[in-house]
């Protein structure tokens, strides 16, 4: 499959694999019902983009609506030594949702197509003789993920009482588990999207996504009934001290503005609260026993699991695991994975959570 593609039905055609991929996966989208972009559309369109791009010089595809789910697509000549070092640059530089790189020869010899996501989740699809059940297997994956509804909004309302403007003796629990994060090497750098991307792209990107970084894993802890102080987007975990720039307290959730509401004090310019806050928030408000969270890109063996990588913070992420956390034996003491993700820990407190996990915990998070 290097020069032409062989399709079903032993019919040979002159496209590059790249094109023959796209297409495949067009027809197999169009045939299942799911609305595919073409082009750049206009603001009030979603659906999925196919954005296929030259691997040497991928140009970015600039969204009018973060609706759009944009799979970049490339094609390789050999299998990647580590999928997600090749891949993740060329995701950022086309501003993909995931990235897509087709190679003709897999590990068994067949064609593979290795997928990377934005929370550095790496998976592969080989090919097995037949583009219908090939094409069908990665239209099934990746639709629940271009559907699914991202919470990412934030309103703030300065009504913070003047006795937390410098935390208090639970946002001291949240400094000293970032601490802790840092101290046992589960704290992922964040990856310098800004050595990729040219300023007027990051700044889309940022703008799009409301993000001020990528950065990976955060921690929670319950203030009270309704209310939780939580670590922002895009901080340096290790260091997390500063009320409304580096933890935030989380205070409802507004489903018509899909818009997490935080209280900051009334003289810093907030960051935003990390993604994740949604799967806390349903978390906390269901479970009174639980008193901390903790979200680390890490994993543990015979734990339940979600079977969908949905993106970090969507409602479909967060339904999911509060809907495992619900049928854990004990809520108040769950561990959740999150596939090709990480894990969802809760507990009392961060030191107890920190106390029963620290020495069970696998780095290596398995990518299926």
């Amino acid at each position: 499959m290097t020069d032409t593609v062989t399709t079903s039905g032993a019919i040979e055609t002159p496209f590059p694999l790249r094109d023959w991929f796209t297409n495949g996966l067009r027809s197999k989208l169009h045939e299942k019902g799911h609305p595919v972009v073409e082009g750049e559309q206009p603001a009030e369109r979603g659906g999925i983009a196919l954005h296929p791009v030259d691997v040497n010089a991928p140009k970015s595809f600039r969204r009018r609506n973060r609706a759009v789910f944009v799979v970049g697509i490339g094609e390789g000549t050999e299998v990647p030594e580590v999928p997600l070092a090749t891949l993740y640059p060329l995701q950022l530089r086309s501003l993909g949702n995931i990235f897509i790189l087709v190679v003709p020869e897999g590990h068994d010899g067949q064609l593979e197509a290795f997928v990377s996501t934005l929370e550095q989740g790496s998976y592969s699809f080989r090919y097995t003789g037949d583009d219908d059940e090939f094409f069908t297997r990665v239209a099934d994956r990746l639709a629940p993920l271009a559907t699914s509804n991202l919470i990412i909004e934030n309103e703030f309302v300065t009504d913070l009482e003047p006795e937390l403007w410098n935390g208090d003796e639970i946002t001291a629990s949240i400094t000293r588990a970032g601490k802790m994060l840092d101290e046992l090497d589960l704290l992922p750098s964040p990856f310098p999207i800004d050595a990729y991307l040219p300023e007027a792209d990051l700044r889309h990107l940022k703008q799009m996504f409301n993000i001020g970084g990528l950065s990976y894993g955060n921690v929670s802890a319950r203030k009270d009934d309704l209310r939780f102080w939580m670590s922002a987007s895009g901080v340096d975990k290790s260091s997390l001290e500063e009320v409304g720039t580096e933890i935030l307290m989380v205070t409802d959730f507004i489903p018509e503005r899909k818009a997490m509401q935080l209280s900051v004090p009334p003289n810093v310019n907030p960051r935003r609260v990390s993604v994740d806050a949604i799967e806390h928030f349903m978390i906390y408000r269901e479970h009174p026993s639980v008193g901390a969270i903790l979200h680390i890109h890490a994993w543990m063996p015979d734990i339940a699991s979600t079977h969908i990588n949905y993106p970090c913070g969507t409602i479909e992420l967060a339904t999911a695991v509060a809907d495992l956390v619900r049928a854990a034996p004990d809520p108040g003491h769950a561990v959740i994975g999150l596939r090709n993700h990480g894990l969802t820990i809760t507990g009392e407190s961060l030191d107890e959570i920190f106390d029963r996990v620290k020495d069970q915990v696998i780095r290596q998070v398995p990518m299926v």
